[in-house]
């Protein structure tokens, strides 16, 4: 469970991020409200995650997760570019948000002496 209300807040902070930038530095009531109100779920979500997943682990996974899908949504609305090398990149990040899944994390403290 952990994980999904982590990239569903990490999905949250590509709306925040996009509202962010539509609020015309906080003139824009409209996506500014936007920006108030999803900054403050994802944030809470995320500090939920953190009771669960180690910050290290977690705030790589979140950001990451949060910037490629707003590069993605820049590319979906027009925004931004659509090029071979942004998409590698993002595959890239995508890639690295996968493995830190799929590696377990060790609990701090357990770290085995090295003999």
């Amino acid at each position: 469970m952990a994980w999904v209300v982590l990239f569903v807040s990490a999905a949250l902070e590509t709306v925040w991020a996009t509202a962010l930038g539509e609020s015309d530095g906080f003139t824009v009531l409209g996506p500014t409200v936007v920006f108030a109100v999803t900054i403050a779920v994802s944030l809470v979500a995320f500090g939920y995650v953190l009771k669960r997943i180690p910050i290290s682990t977690a705030y790589a996974v979140w950001t990451g997760t949060g910037a490629a899908l707003t590069v993605l949504w820049g590319m979906a609305t027009g925004a931004e570019p659509v090029t071979f090398l942004r998409l590698l990149f993002i595959a890239g990040i995508v890639g690295c948000v996968v493995g830190l899944k799929l590696v377990p994390a060790r609990p701090a403290g357990t770290a085995q002496d090295a003999d």
